[in-house]
């Protein structure tokens, strides 16, 4: 399970006295605990590792966002930071698809649900978030599904 190699990870960056990979790897650690808490109500999770990447993903367009922006007012020491941290959420995140693989995925969907028109673009972007979506960005799919979809 993901959970356990990034809590492996962290005692052995701990050990290895490698205080930035080890605030990350615990920063990661806390957004976990964070999203437990917050679906203690709902019952219990089906898919463990799915919630972890779906947090993990979430972290990456944080750090990616906030990297532009200190880039833009010339912060660029918060700018590593946040882009070593960003190397170390990446690590745990699948590896995504490529552009091509996912406009292929697209049409095949839109063509299992004779989709034709923007007003399908909700049902598509369903289907592709329910098989695919722990190897999508979502936000650059979307407007892929919107090309297809016109």
């Amino acid at each position: 399970m993901l959970r356990d190699t990034i809590k492996t990870e962290t005692v052995t960056a701990m050990k290895a006295k490698d205080k930035e990979r080890t605030a990350a790897l615990r920063l990661i650690g806390a957004k976990i605990k964070d999203r437990d808490i917050e679906l203690r109500t709902k019952g219990p999770v089906d898919d463990d590792d799915a919630l972890v990447i779906d947090v993990l993903q979430k972290m990456a367009k944080q750090r990616r966002e906030s990297i532009t922006m200190y880039e833009d007012g010339g912060r660029t020491e918060l700018a590593a930071q946040e882009k070593a941290e960003l190397a170390v959420i990446e690590e745990f995140l699948p590896q995504q698809m490529s552009e091509a693989d996912t406009k292929v995925a697209i049409e095949g969907i839109k063509a299992e649900l004779n989709a034709e028109g923007m007003k399908d673009m909700g049902r598509v972007m369903g289907e592709l978030k329910k098989r695919h979506g722990t190897e999508l960005d979502m936000g650059k799919a979307s407007g892929w599904v919107k090309e297809a979809l016109s």
